[in-house]
């Protein structure tokens, strides 16, 4: 089926209306009624090119919201009607070690990413700034109710990828958790953190946001162009998540963990990172990444938001305006996630 898109053409061009087609619904496919998709730094990085070659013309979006309009003969798990996710992949082999232990984004055949990747039938995967997708129903998730379609749409790439290393390094009470920017990531970081229990703080260049840190549940906020906010929270925390895209200082980051404590990076900059391995084995610290999470650990996340009222904030734009909010993502001009109106496409 021939369904409407926004496409990236080429590397580092705009992005501009076209049609795409879409395979038919099989057996164990779920047709997707697009409603709202988020726009993900990922978006920006791949249509870019600043991760190398990509298959051009590539359909950005892997933070999708929208209604089931059709099911194939073998799907029990969704029905027309539901209110339904897709995230940052739609397959995976099912058969490695990663795959039976529920942590599919980690594929030893490598995940189908949502775009830019090849899916099973070796076509190219087209993203969520399009009106219509057709999914393997095993990588589609259910929108509880009580949640926002627009405000959940980013919990299915930025939820999840905060979720993941908040809930496996024990964020909770009696924890002190640092979160590196307050953007995108930042803002979903802070509140799931919150709601875990942990003690919060922000780790921003500046003061700017400092409100805005501490009505999302922050508890702390401290301005990382001081230099004396590495002196005063040297050693202080047991979890530091850096969600920013670009480069930091890892060593000065690494010395504000306690003894055992973990920085993990959930931010994808373009360029290696460094760091002097004194900065570690000094109070047996660790240098840690991760990547979303598992369709169970991501339904969990969802639920998890849903029981506690999280939803991201967001800027809902219609399509036309996407270049755009691309150059104010790149200039930290949003507060805190663009989401397209899907139903603007036309």
């Amino acid at each position: 089926m021939r369904v409407r898109a926004y496409a990236a053409p080429a590397a580092g061009q705009p992005l501009a209306p076209t049609t795409i087609e879409r395979r038919e619904v099989g057996p164990n496919d779920v047709l997707i009624e697009i409603r709202y998709a988020g726009i993900c730094h990922s978006d920006i990085h791949t249509v870019n090119g600043d991760w190398g070659p990509q298959p051009f013309p590539v359909v950005p979006g892997h933070e999708i919201v929208g209604t089931v309009t059709e099911v194939g003969s073998s799907v029990t798990r969704h029905g027309v009607g539901d209110l339904v996710g897709v995230g940052c992949m739609v397959g995976s082999c099912g058969e490695c070690a990663s795959c039976r232990n529920g942590d599919e984004q980690y594929c030893r055949e490598g995940m189908v990413p949502t775009y830019a990747g090849t899916d099973r039938d070796g076509t190219t995967t087209q993203g969520g700034y399009s009106t219509h997708v057709v999914v393997d129903a095993d990588y589609v998730l259910a929108v509880p109710d009580g949640l926002d379609p627009a405000a959940a749409a980013p919990l299915l790439c930025a939820g999840i990828t905060t979720y993941a290393p908040l809930r496996r390094w024990d964020a909770g009470p009696g924890r002190k958790v640092a979160v590196v920017g307050l953007g995108g990531l930042g803002h979903m970081a802070v509140k799931i953190a919150h709601a875990l229990g942990a003690e919060v703080t922000v780790l921003s260049q500046s003061l700017k946001k400092q409100e805005d840190a501490l009505r999302l549940g922050a508890d702390h906020y401290h301005a990382t162009s001081d230099p004396a906010t590495f002196e005063q929270l040297a050693g202080h925390f047991d979890l530091v998540l850096n969600t920013v895209s670009a480069g930091i200082d890892l060593d000065a980051y690494l010395g504000l963990l306690a003894v055992d404590g973990t920085l993990v990076n959930v931010g994808a900059p373009a360029e290696p990172l460094s760091v002097n391995v004194m900065s570690l084995i000094g109070a047996r610290r660790s240098f840690a990444g991760s990547m979303i999470g598992g369709i169970a650990l991501t339904q969990e996340m969802l639920d998890f938001c849903a029981e506690h009222g999280i939803g991201a904030e967001v800027e809902v734009i219609p399509a036309e305006q996407v270049n755009e909010a691309y150059e104010r993502v790149l200039a930290s001009d949003v507060r805190y996630r663009f989401v397209i109106d899907a139903a603007t496409l036309g």
